[in-house]
């Protein structure tokens, strides 16, 4: 007798075939998943939801079965239900109805898939509050979507979306809503509905009109309509109270709206068709830091510029002014102006190459040049040792004492004496030869708001700790590697500026000053940054780190998503490759999200 045993059908072919066996997720990984209640499965090429993922929370683990008695600490009949889910980054082309076995989720991460359409059965997801569905292949959301009352956070962008439902306004939690990137030609009526809104990003977009119910979204902070066919705005988007960044850029609008949001601080309506700028547009700007305007049709700025009084930036570049206002000189809060590619005349091509603060200058000597003139005749015009004259006009008018560009090691007594209880609000000491600062400065703590002591030679600057006024710190060009910890105390801190020093690492100190706007940090020897402080900062808009000693860029940076401005050139980091940071801080910062470790 042969002592194989005989079988009844021989399948020569067994180990040829190419059939793929049904996806299925290692049981270490599920148990895991089961502990800690999220399981990460992105990047893993697959084209289906394995089925042991959407039972997890029903069946009980092979192991589980042999060691139910056995004491072991981790019993399974204590697992946690599952509740984030993350499946970015594969081929998913459908999503089960299975998805219902998984009641307890609150986040589920679909990005980056090829799903054209959605289960029916997600709805009974009722404890779900962020769906991130972008970079797929959806033509449209099923009406259904309204039934996830929970949902806080709902990511479309990078789809082929047509249409709205009008369901959508029934999302009564939604925070977030980001639709860019897609065919949207409207919006459903009643988007006015989704009163607890903070970000709408509607860019890149056929939009060509906004509903007016868009103006009772009043908590909606940030409102980004950039890359659209939108000719006008509805009025009732001066009613939206809370808004603090609006994103008009690339669209078809030729005037600027009247808005009286009162917390209003950057507006960005370049590359419009907007010709000119009305006083009463200007008025209720109160509060705007940033103003970019470039890429229009402008020819004139009104005087009333002059009341935007926070102003930090105004970009101009690209219109069609041929002169400016004397008056732009007296908005002391403003760091930079940007005027290239306008037919400007009587001003000279090297005036305008020498930066900002030397324009601004010109234009303060040209408001009351007769006047100036005549003051300088009078006895008020106080002559020092060092043959300077103190500028009593600029104190009196401009509450700012100048003494710049002196070359000196030590301020007189003199300059301080003929600011004495005038409430000087800027002070201007820099480029000289100062090692330490003015002990007099203190005398201005109750009114200083804005300080420039650039360009000297400052190794510390304790004293500064003690104006709690200050708003705008300028120590750019000097000696320093570190800043005191009782800076802490600035609470109204939104600007400050560190270029150009000896800092080894990111002040510490910074982190704990949630009112920042901006820090500015390049041309040092910074090798790191702390992202999970720097989230903290949720007012923090710019940061510039270009030209450090970073080798590697936390992808957790990417999560600070107040940031619109980011500088990283100059590093020797390796990743995100030189390709990714010349595209800008909006492509940085979405490699760096994609980076991220679940």
């Amino acid at each position: 007798m042969s002592r194989f045993k005989k079988t009844d059908k021989v399948d020569f072919l067994a180990g040829f075939r190419t059939e793929k066996p049904e996806p299925t997720v290692p049981n270490g990984l599920l148990n895991a998943a089961r502990k800690s209640g999220q399981l990460n499965l992105s990047g893993r090429g697959l084209i289906e939801v394995p089925q042991n993922v959407y039972r997890i929370n029903c069946d009980v683990p092979e192991e589980a079965k042999q060691t139910v008695f056995s004491g072991d600490s981790d019993r399974w009949w204590e697992q946690t239900d599952l509740t984030k889910l993350l499946l970015a980054s594969n081929q998913l082309t459908q999503l089960s109805d299975d998805i219902r076995l998984l009641p307890a989720l609150t986040v589920l991460d679909l990005d980056d898939n090829q799903l054209s359409c959605l289960p029916e059965a997600l709805q009974e997801l009722q404890e779900l509050q962020q769906l991130r569905l972008s970079h797929n292949q959806l033509t449209s959301l099923p009406a259904w979507v309204a039934n996830l009352k929970n949902l806080a956070s709902l990511a479309l962008q990078f789809n082929l979306l047509v249409s709205l439902p009008e369901e959508l306004g029934h999302l009564k939690s939604l925070i977030e809503l980001d639709l860019s990137n897609n065919q949207l030609k409207d919006l459903p009526a009643n988007v006015g509905c989704l009163t607890c809104l903070q970000k709408l990003n509607l860019s890149h977009n056929k939009l060509s009109w906004l509903p007016d119910s868009i103006g009772q979204l009043t908590k909606v902070k940030m409102l980004d309509c950039s890359n659209n066919q939108l000719t006008e705005v509805p009025a009732s988007l001066s009613q939206m109270s809370a808004l603090e960044q609006l994103y008009l850029r690339h669209n078809k609008l030729d005037l600027l709206p009247n808005l009286k949001s009162p917390v209003l601080k950057d507006l960005y309506f370049g590359n419009n068709q907007i010709e000119q700028l009305e006083p009463e547009q200007l008025s209720s700007l109160t509060a705007i830091s940033v103003l970019e305007l470039r890429d229009n049709k402008i020819r004139s700025l009104p005087e009333e510029i002059t009341l935007l009084s926070s102003l930090t930036r105004l970009d101009l570049t690209n219109n069609d002014i041929s002169s400016l206002p004397a008056s732009l000189g007296l908005l002391s809060h403003l760091k930079v102006v940007l005027l290239e590619g306008n037919p400007l005349r009587g001003l000279r091509r090297d005036l305008l190459t020498k930066g900002t603060t030397e324009l601004l200058k010109y234009l303060r000597g040209r408001i009351t040049e007769s006047s100036a003139a005549s003051a300088a005749e009078e006895p008020t015009a106080m002559t020092l040792p060092s043959q300077a004259k103190v500028n009593f006009h600029n104190i009196q008018t401009l509450k700012m004492l100048q003494y710049s560009e002196k070359q000196t090691a030590a301020i007189p007594d003199e300059v301080f004496d003929a600011a004495v209880n005038q409430g000087v609000t800027a002070v201007n000491f820099s480029k000289n030869l100062l090692t330490s600062i003015p002990p007099r400065l203190l005398e201005f703590q109750s009114s200083l708001s804005d300080i420039n002591l650039g360009f000297n030679r400052l190794a510390g600057c304790d004293p500064i700790c003690s104006l709690l006024q200050l708003t705008h710190i300028d120590l750019r060009n000097n000696q320093m590697a570190e800043l005191p910890a009782e800076m802490k105390n600035l609470t109204k801190l939104r600007s400050i500026i560190l270029n150009y020093n000896r800092f080894k690492s990111f002040p510490g100190v910074l982190y704990q000053i949630v009112s920042l706007e901006t820090i500015l940090l390049g041309n040092n020897q910074v090798d790191g940054v702390d992202p999970s402080h720097l989230m903290k900062l949720s007012h923090l808009s710019t940061l510039d780190l270009s030209n450090n000693d970073l080798l590697k860029i936390p992808p957790e940076l990417g999560l600070c998503t107040s940031l619109r401005c980011l500088s990283l050139e100059g590093n020797p980091f390796r990743a995100p490759r030189a390709a990714i940071v010349a595209k800008g801080t909006d492509a940085v910062m979405e490699y760096l999200r994609s980076r991220i470790p679940a």
